[in-house]
């Protein structure tokens, strides 16, 4: 062999040599996957926010757009800076999604006000929605009858599971005890039909048309535990 053909063979035995030092061992696969995310609130559509012009029958924002744009886990809360003409509807049911229709099961209402559409001075506020159900999870506003969500107030988003559920979340606190009044001290005028009166009042919970009775499961347990709605004036 002369030296140039020995020099050649020794030039692609090294580079073999080098290859194959930067493939993986036979067996053992691709690296692991970086861990999930963190946690993370997600705004909204961005600065356009969660409002409706009644004047012009538009929403502020592309809500299915931006939804597409983010991606979402479990432990993730969604913040809808929004006011008082509108409400925010959390569904897992796609037909009552497609209906906007506030009614159907496994529904919760999270509102700051009545969702009075024809408010003359809207008061801002905003609403924090945690992602509690993997999934497809459906949001619209049902005020004024449904129309905002028929003229585009509405998105649908699909959940994955992330670091999954952290532990306020995956195990809410329980809901309050009903309050019950002390009985009168002996010797006083008052009836004793008032002890007890007030039982349960502590323990309500406006859940708007929808009803805790239809609530799904994983959506009840956190509302219940960290209300229906977190609402802080703007």
């Amino acid at each position: 062999m002369s030296r140039s053909t020995a020099a050649t063979a020794a030039v692609v035995v090294a580079v073999a040599v080098v290859a194959a030092m930067a493939m993986p061992a036979a067996g053992q696969g691709a690296p692991s996957g970086s861990p999930a995310p963190p946690y993370k609130n997600h705004t909204v559509a961005g600065a356009d926010g969660w409002f409706f012009n009644a004047t012009s029958n538009t929403t502020s924002g592309n809500y299915s757009g931006w939804a597409a744009g983010e991606t979402f886990y479990l432990g993730d809360y969604l913040i809808f800076k929004t006011d008082d003409s509108s409400s925010v509807v959390q569904t897992l049911n796609a037909t009552a999604y497609s209906l906007c229709d506030a009614e159907g099961p496994e529904t919760l209402i999270y509102s700051p006000g009545h969702g009075d559409a024809a408010s003359a001075s809207p008061r801002a506020a905003t609403i924090a929605v945690p992602l509690t159900v993997e999934g497809a999870n459906y949001f619209f506003s049902e005020a004024g009858d449904g129309a905002q969500c028929e003229e585009g107030m509405r998105f649908e988003i699909k959940v994955a599971h992330g670091r999954g559920l952290p532990p306020d979340l995956a195990h809410p606190p329980p809901p309050p005890k009903p309050r019950v009044l002390a009985p009168p001290p002996d010797g006083t005028s008052m009836s004793p039909g008032v002890a007890g009166a007030g039982a349960g009042a502590a323990g309500d919970l406006t859940e708007g048309k929808s009803g805790g009775s239809r609530a799904g499961v994983g959506l009840l347990g956190v509302a219940v535990g960290v209300g229906l709605a977190v609402l802080v004036a703007a």
